[in-house]
């Protein structure tokens, strides 16, 4: 067992799968913060930051390989792509030909695919003790997209105790791209059993509401006078079992906000604190939106980190990316990348403690 402040087990997630080495990578800055991740589905395995009793891990996940290629949740701490949420009926065109996707969620097509870029093994290079690079090729017409697509995901352990995700990705066909890390965040830390104590706060004036199937009906509405409204702090619980079709059809919140500042600038999206260690995460992006998942759908079967079971709201997600099914909407920004032109963009995730 090495030394971590995980209690994390290197050798239970070191195996060859797919011909390729998967391992447990460290990140420390020199305030005594951690990040694991592992470099299949350049997995965020575990996160450690300072709490008032000390040492808290504020995402859930596995404690080994297996446990991750056999979860529940395959999205677990994954970058999602090469096109994160969903495309509707699994159908999009460009240039006036139409691309099929395989469907995985209801009718449509969910996180890239039967076998997203969570479930591929990345190329890994650690470049720093707090900086490690992932870099995956993604063929023509893997997944049904066009385009072969070279992605490279950076994780940084500031000095700062914040985790920054700067994403590059190029194409040799016109492609989409919509690139997420599906963390799940538990401020209380990873085995408690509820995130409706967090106290949130999104910036965003509106959401998109969606049909029974997560897809969005188009037009934003505005969070005001409903229990989508965290544009002032509240509790995470406080309205999510109103009886509204949105919160029903989702079993809580799985909802695309419209971050509330310039499109394509680095911003203010979300606080989040937990009352129980006083951390707080702050999470800034040059996304136009963020999903806001309250895990509603985990089910407290499966075994966590450490023989946790995660219930459902045992912890939640916010998701920086586009909005979903934008290649079928084109009132919403764009996600089309040319060959020629470069994907770039960075999310950060702040914690501090009070």
């Amino acid at each position: 067992m090495a030394h971590n402040k995980a209690n994390l087990d290197p050798q239970a997630f070191t195996a060859q799968v797919d011909g390729k080495e998967v391992r447990l990578y460290t990140l420390r800055n020199t305030q005594g913060a951690e990040a694991h991740f592992i470099n299949q589905g350049a997995k965020l395995v575990s996160l450690v930051v300072p709490s008032r009793s000390g040492w808290t891990d504020v995402v859930i996940g596995h404690d080994s390989l297996q446990e991750y290629l056999d979860s529940e949740e395959a999205y677990f701490g994954a970058i999602c792509g090469r096109y994160a949420n969903r495309v509707a009926r699994g159908k999009f065109s460009l240039d006036g030909i139409e691309y099929s996707l395989p469907i995985n969620n209801g009718p449509n097509a969910l996180h890239g695919g039967l076998k997203g870029f969570n479930a591929v093994i990345w190329d890994a290079e650690q470049l720093a003790e707090n900086k490690l690079a992932l870099c995956y090729v993604s063929k023509d017409g893997e997944e049904g997209y066009p385009g072969e697509l070279c992605v490279r995901v950076v994780y940084t352990l500031t000095e700062d105790n914040e985790l920054t995700i700067e994403y590059t990705a190029t194409t040799t066909r016109p492609t989409i791209v919509n690139l997420t890390n599906h963390s799940y965040f538990n401020l209380s830390g990873d085995g408690d059993a509820s995130v409706h104590d967090h106290i949130l706060q999104i910036n965003a004036s509106t959401y998109l509401p969606t049909d029974d199937t997560a897809i969005p009906y188009g037009a934003p509405e505005a969070v005001a006078g409903t229990p989508m409204d965290f544009t002032q702090p509240t509790e995470v619980g406080a309205r999510i079992d109103t009886p509204t079709d949105q919160l029903v059809w989702a079993r809580g919140y799985d909802h695309t906000y419209i971050l509330d500042k310039p499109l394509g600038k680095l911003g203010f999206a979300a606080r989040c604190t937990s009352p129980k260690t006083g951390i707080t995460m702050e999470v800034y992006t040059d996304q136009p939106g963020v999903q806001l998942y309250t895990g509603n759908w985990m089910s407290g079967n499966m075994r966590g980190k450490h023989g946790h079971r995660y219930p459902a709201r045992a912890a939640l997600c916010l998701e920086t990316q586009h909005y979903p099914d934008s290649p079928n909407h084109p009132e919403y920004p764009t996600t089309r990348l040319n060959p020629g032109e470069t994907f770039h963009s960075v999310t950060a995730f702040r914690f501090t403690v009070g």
